[in-house]
Protein backbone atom coordinates (compact mmCIF):
# COMPACT_ATOMS: atom_id res chain seq x y z
CA UNK A 1 0.00 0.00 0.00
CA UNK A 2 1.06 3.58 -0.63
CA UNK A 3 0.60 6.91 1.10
CA UNK A 4 -0.81 9.65 -1.12
CA UNK A 5 -0.21 13.41 -1.24
CA UNK A 6 -2.84 15.64 -2.86
CA UNK A 7 -1.53 18.99 -4.11
CA UNK A 8 -4.36 21.42 -3.39
CA UNK A 9 -2.65 24.81 -3.15
CA UNK A 10 -3.05 26.05 -6.72
CA UNK A 11 -4.80 29.42 -6.99
CA UNK A 12 -7.88 29.78 -9.18
CA UNK A 13 -6.59 30.98 -12.54
CA UNK A 14 -7.90 33.86 -14.62
CA UNK A 15 -9.77 31.52 -16.96
CA UNK A 16 -11.91 30.06 -14.17
CA UNK A 17 -12.55 33.06 -11.91
CA UNK A 18 -15.50 34.02 -14.12
CA UNK A 19 -17.15 30.69 -13.28
CA UNK A 20 -16.17 30.32 -9.62
CA UNK A 21 -15.26 32.90 -6.99
CA UNK A 22 -13.26 30.35 -4.99
CA UNK A 23 -9.66 31.56 -4.51
CA UNK A 24 -8.23 28.05 -4.95
CA UNK A 25 -8.87 25.57 -7.76
CA UNK A 26 -9.24 22.71 -5.30
CA UNK A 27 -12.25 24.44 -3.76
CA UNK A 28 -14.21 24.95 -7.00
CA UNK A 29 -17.55 23.21 -6.63
CA UNK A 30 -18.48 20.20 -8.74
CA UNK A 31 -21.98 18.79 -8.09
CA UNK A 32 -22.18 20.77 -4.85
CA UNK A 33 -18.82 19.64 -3.43
CA UNK A 34 -15.28 21.07 -3.57
CA UNK A 35 -13.31 19.45 -6.37
CA UNK A 36 -10.58 18.16 -4.05
CA UNK A 37 -13.06 16.01 -2.10
CA UNK A 38 -13.70 13.81 -5.15
CA UNK A 39 -9.97 13.13 -5.50
CA UNK A 40 -9.66 12.27 -1.80
CA UNK A 41 -12.72 9.98 -1.94
CA UNK A 42 -11.29 8.10 -4.95
CA UNK A 43 -7.97 7.58 -3.17
CA UNK A 44 -9.68 6.41 0.02
CA UNK A 45 -11.74 3.88 -1.95
CA UNK A 46 -8.63 2.35 -3.52
CA UNK A 47 -7.38 -0.70 -1.66
CA UNK A 48 -3.80 0.27 -2.53
CA UNK A 49 -3.84 3.63 -0.74
CA UNK A 50 -3.09 3.89 2.98
CA UNK A 51 -2.80 7.46 4.34
CA UNK A 52 -3.95 10.60 2.53
CA UNK A 53 -2.17 13.93 3.02
CA UNK A 54 -3.74 17.06 1.53
CA UNK A 55 -1.38 20.01 1.06
CA UNK A 56 -2.99 23.41 0.68
CA UNK A 57 -4.84 26.28 2.37
CA UNK A 58 -5.70 24.85 5.79
CA UNK A 59 -8.54 27.25 6.63
CA UNK A 60 -10.40 26.44 3.39
CA UNK A 61 -9.67 22.71 3.51
CA UNK A 62 -11.03 22.42 7.06
CA UNK A 63 -14.45 23.37 5.68
CA UNK A 64 -14.49 20.24 3.50
CA UNK A 65 -15.64 16.73 4.36
CA UNK A 66 -12.83 14.27 3.74
CA UNK A 67 -12.43 10.52 4.37
CA UNK A 68 -11.62 9.54 7.94
CA UNK A 69 -8.02 10.15 9.11
CA UNK A 70 -7.17 12.43 6.18
CA UNK A 71 -4.22 14.64 7.18
CA UNK A 72 -4.36 18.34 6.27
CA UNK A 73 -1.10 20.29 5.96
CA UNK A 74 -0.31 23.84 4.88
CA UNK A 75 1.26 23.93 1.43
CA UNK A 76 4.45 25.73 0.43
CA UNK A 77 4.97 28.81 -1.71
CA UNK A 78 5.64 26.75 -4.84
CA UNK A 79 4.60 23.35 -6.14
CA UNK A 80 8.06 21.90 -5.54
CA UNK A 81 8.21 23.29 -1.99
CA UNK A 82 4.79 21.78 -1.29
CA UNK A 83 5.98 18.37 -2.50
CA UNK A 84 9.03 18.66 -0.26
CA UNK A 85 6.89 19.47 2.78
CA UNK A 86 4.54 16.60 2.01
CA UNK A 87 7.35 14.08 1.67
CA UNK A 88 8.91 15.30 4.92
CA UNK A 89 5.57 14.75 6.69
CA UNK A 90 5.44 11.11 5.57
CA UNK A 91 8.05 10.00 8.07
CA UNK A 92 9.40 7.30 5.75
CA UNK A 93 11.20 6.86 2.41
CA UNK A 94 8.78 4.47 0.72
CA UNK A 95 7.35 5.39 -2.66
CA UNK A 96 4.52 7.91 -2.47
CA UNK A 97 1.61 8.70 -4.76
CA UNK A 98 1.41 12.38 -5.71
CA UNK A 99 -1.90 13.58 -7.14
CA UNK A 100 -3.16 17.01 -8.17
CA UNK A 101 -6.46 18.22 -6.70
CA UNK A 102 -7.96 19.19 -10.06
CA UNK A 103 -8.84 15.72 -11.45
CA UNK A 104 -12.30 15.14 -9.91
CA UNK A 105 -13.19 12.37 -12.39
CA UNK A 106 -10.48 10.18 -10.85
CA UNK A 107 -11.77 6.70 -9.93
CA UNK A 108 -10.51 3.95 -7.60
CA UNK A 109 -10.17 1.63 -10.61
CA UNK A 110 -7.93 4.12 -12.40
CA UNK A 111 -5.69 4.41 -9.32
CA UNK A 112 -5.54 0.65 -8.78
CA UNK A 113 -4.67 -0.04 -12.41
CA UNK A 114 -1.92 2.59 -12.40
CA UNK A 115 -0.35 1.23 -9.20
CA UNK A 116 -0.66 -2.36 -10.43
CA UNK A 117 1.37 -1.48 -13.51
CA UNK A 118 3.89 0.41 -11.38
CA UNK A 119 4.42 -2.67 -9.22
CA UNK A 120 5.53 -4.60 -12.30
CA UNK A 121 8.59 -2.39 -12.88
CA UNK A 122 11.25 -1.07 -10.50
CA UNK A 123 11.82 2.67 -11.00
CA UNK A 124 12.18 5.98 -9.15
CA UNK A 125 9.43 7.83 -11.00
CA UNK A 126 6.27 6.51 -12.67
CA UNK A 127 4.21 8.69 -15.01
CA UNK A 128 0.96 7.75 -16.78
CA UNK A 129 -0.01 8.56 -20.34
CA UNK A 130 -3.32 8.00 -22.14
CA UNK A 131 -3.71 7.62 -25.90
CA UNK A 132 -5.70 10.20 -27.85
CA UNK A 133 -7.86 7.38 -29.19
CA UNK A 134 -8.92 6.22 -25.71
CA UNK A 135 -9.41 9.75 -24.42
CA UNK A 136 -11.61 10.75 -27.36
CA UNK A 137 -13.62 7.53 -27.12
CA UNK A 138 -14.43 8.06 -23.43
CA UNK A 139 -14.64 11.86 -23.39
CA UNK A 140 -15.02 13.12 -26.98
CA UNK A 141 -15.68 16.69 -25.81
CA UNK A 142 -12.46 16.86 -23.79
CA UNK A 143 -9.83 19.32 -25.07
CA UNK A 144 -6.45 17.97 -24.07
CA UNK A 145 -2.82 18.76 -24.87
CA UNK A 146 -1.44 15.91 -26.96
CA UNK A 147 2.06 14.97 -28.04
CA UNK A 148 2.60 13.02 -31.24
CA UNK A 149 5.25 10.34 -30.80
CA UNK A 150 6.51 7.71 -33.18
CA UNK A 151 4.58 5.23 -31.02
CA UNK A 152 1.28 7.13 -31.10
CA UNK A 153 -0.38 10.32 -29.83
CA UNK A 154 -0.72 10.71 -26.07
CA UNK A 155 -1.72 13.06 -23.28
CA UNK A 156 -0.21 13.00 -19.80
CA UNK A 157 -1.75 12.18 -16.44
CA UNK A 158 -1.82 14.16 -13.21
CA UNK A 159 -0.81 11.37 -10.86
CA UNK A 160 2.73 10.20 -10.13
CA UNK A 161 4.43 7.53 -8.06
CA UNK A 162 7.73 8.81 -6.69
CA UNK A 163 10.68 7.51 -4.72
CA UNK A 164 11.17 10.30 -2.10
CA UNK A 165 14.94 9.78 -2.16
CA UNK A 166 15.21 11.30 -5.65
CA UNK A 167 13.39 14.55 -4.86
CA UNK A 168 16.34 16.65 -3.59
CA UNK A 169 18.48 15.96 -6.66
CA UNK A 170 15.66 16.61 -9.13
CA UNK A 171 14.22 19.89 -7.85
CA UNK A 172 15.59 22.41 -10.37
CA UNK A 173 15.00 20.38 -13.53
CA UNK A 174 11.72 18.92 -12.27
CA UNK A 175 10.30 22.40 -11.61
CA UNK A 176 11.11 23.47 -15.18
CA UNK A 177 9.51 20.31 -16.56
CA UNK A 178 6.38 20.78 -14.43
CA UNK A 179 6.03 24.47 -15.33
CA UNK A 180 6.12 23.60 -19.04
CA UNK A 181 4.05 20.40 -18.91
CA UNK A 182 1.27 21.99 -21.01
CA UNK A 183 3.67 23.03 -23.79
CA UNK A 184 5.14 20.05 -25.70
CA UNK A 185 7.50 22.26 -27.74
CA UNK A 186 9.05 23.87 -24.64
CA UNK A 187 9.41 20.44 -23.04
CA UNK A 188 11.34 19.26 -26.07
CA UNK A 189 13.55 22.37 -25.84
CA UNK A 190 14.42 21.39 -22.27
CA UNK A 191 15.36 17.93 -23.48
CA UNK A 192 17.61 19.31 -26.26
CA UNK A 193 17.39 20.61 -29.84
CA UNK A 194 17.68 17.12 -31.26
CA UNK A 195 14.39 16.35 -29.55
CA UNK A 196 12.82 19.50 -31.00
CA UNK A 197 13.63 18.31 -34.53
CA UNK A 198 12.32 14.80 -33.84
CA UNK A 199 9.21 16.28 -32.26
CA UNK A 200 8.51 18.44 -35.32
CA UNK A 201 9.09 15.49 -37.65
CA UNK A 202 6.95 13.14 -35.55
CA UNK A 203 9.83 10.66 -35.13
CA UNK A 204 10.30 11.11 -31.36
CA UNK A 205 9.79 7.86 -29.44
CA UNK A 206 8.56 7.38 -25.88
CA UNK A 207 11.65 5.35 -25.08
CA UNK A 208 14.01 8.14 -26.19
CA UNK A 209 12.18 10.71 -24.08
CA UNK A 210 12.23 8.43 -21.04
CA UNK A 211 15.95 7.80 -21.43
CA UNK A 212 16.70 11.53 -21.80
CA UNK A 213 14.66 12.45 -18.71
CA UNK A 214 16.44 9.72 -16.75
CA UNK A 215 19.80 11.26 -17.70
CA UNK A 216 18.66 14.82 -16.89
CA UNK A 217 17.28 13.87 -13.48
CA UNK A 218 19.72 11.09 -12.65
CA UNK A 219 16.92 8.61 -11.97
CA UNK A 220 15.17 5.60 -13.44
CA UNK A 221 11.70 6.23 -14.85
CA UNK A 222 8.73 4.27 -16.10
CA UNK A 223 6.02 5.43 -18.50
CA UNK A 224 2.70 3.75 -17.70
CA UNK A 225 0.18 3.48 -20.53
CA UNK A 226 -3.23 3.76 -18.91
CA UNK A 227 -6.67 3.07 -20.35
CA UNK A 228 -8.25 5.46 -17.81
CA UNK A 229 -8.48 9.05 -19.14
CA UNK A 230 -9.71 10.16 -15.71
CA UNK A 231 -6.07 10.27 -14.60
CA UNK A 232 -5.44 13.30 -16.76
CA UNK A 233 -8.65 15.28 -17.22
CA UNK A 234 -7.74 18.27 -15.09
CA UNK A 235 -9.85 21.38 -14.60
CA UNK A 236 -7.84 24.40 -15.69
CA UNK A 237 -10.09 26.04 -18.27
CA UNK A 238 -13.85 26.66 -18.70
CA UNK A 239 -14.37 23.74 -21.11
CA UNK A 240 -12.83 21.37 -18.52
CA UNK A 241 -15.15 22.67 -15.81
CA UNK A 242 -18.16 22.26 -18.08
CA UNK A 243 -17.08 18.71 -18.96
CA UNK A 244 -16.75 17.49 -15.37
CA UNK A 245 -19.91 19.23 -14.20
CA UNK A 246 -21.85 17.68 -17.07
CA UNK A 247 -20.32 14.26 -16.36
CA UNK A 248 -21.34 14.40 -12.71
CA UNK A 249 -24.83 15.59 -13.59
CA UNK A 250 -25.31 12.33 -15.54
CA UNK A 251 -23.88 10.27 -12.67
CA UNK A 252 -26.31 11.66 -10.09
Amino acid sequence: MYDAIILAGGENNEHLTKFSSQPYEAMIEIAGKPMVTFVADALAASLQVKRIFIMGPILQLKKCTFPKDTILLEGGRTLIETIQLGIKALGHENKVLIVTADIPLLTPDAITDFLRQCDEVEADLYYPIVSKEINNKCYPQSKRTYVRFKDGTYTGGNIFLVNPAIVPQCLTVAERLINNRKNPFKLCCLLGWGFVLQFLLGTLSLTKVKERVEILLGITGSVVQSSYPELGIDVDKPSDLELVRTTFSFRI
